[in-house]
């Protein structure tokens, strides 16, 4: 396995989107960046923001698309394919309606379970999969007529502050993940549960 080398946070660009519950892979690689003294800026080449941080020795890219969320994976595909960068070296942070708020989930492989970045990024990815991913939890609003409007709204401000919660514990799980001891990124992290 691939030690990472790139985090991409997805999301959809512009104000009117940017506190919406589809970009929360978005706001985890927006706090890593703040962390870790990584300033993002816009690269066109890779139809994103881009930036490098060091974390648990490694030197790692950050890439948020500026494409909508339906085009993610030509920015991933084009920054992976210019940096060589193996499709398993890569963690993907998005939103997932199949977790509760204030929760977050490493995972490896899979399909795209309906999400339509992972939908596009997996096309771009010659249909490979392998990469891992940081499933943040946004919850379901319950029926699948109101999916869309559901992550295209914001959370509530509790809610936000669970989610935020959920990065936080991510990210205190990154390093582990990142020197490759997956097991006990995915224990530690998986046993968050915010308090109500």
């Amino acid at each position: 396995m691939s030690a990472i080398q790139l985090i991409v946070g997805l999301g959809n660009p512009g104000r009117e989107y940017e506190e919406t519950r589809h970009n929360a892979g978005a706001w985890f690689v927006e706090q890593l960046a703040r962390t870790h003294r990584g300033a993002l800026q816009s690269e066109s080449k890779f139809s994103g923001l881009t930036g490098r941080i060091q974390l648990a020795g490694q030197d790692l890219k950050l890439l948020i698309p500026t494409t909508f969320m339906n085009l993610s994976g030509q920015a991933i595909a084009a920054l992976a394919t210019f940096f060589k960068i193996p499709i398993d070296a890569i963690l993907i942070a998005h939103d997932e309606l199949d977790i509760p708020v204030g929760e977050a989930r490493f995972k490896q492989g899979g399909g795209h379970g309906g999400h339509n970045g992972l939908r596009d990024t997996i096309s771009k990815l010659g249909n490979q999969n392998n990469f891992h991913r940081l499933r943040i939890g946004i919850g379901h609003p319950g029926s699948a007529d109101k999916v869309v409007g559901y992550v295209l709204d914001k959370p509530s401000g509790d809610e936000r502050i669970s989610i935020d919660r959920a990065l936080d514990a991510a990210a205190a799980a990154l390093p582990l993940a990142i020197s490759g001891q997956w097991a006990r990124a995915m224990t530690q992290l998986h046993a968050f549960k915010v308090e109500n």
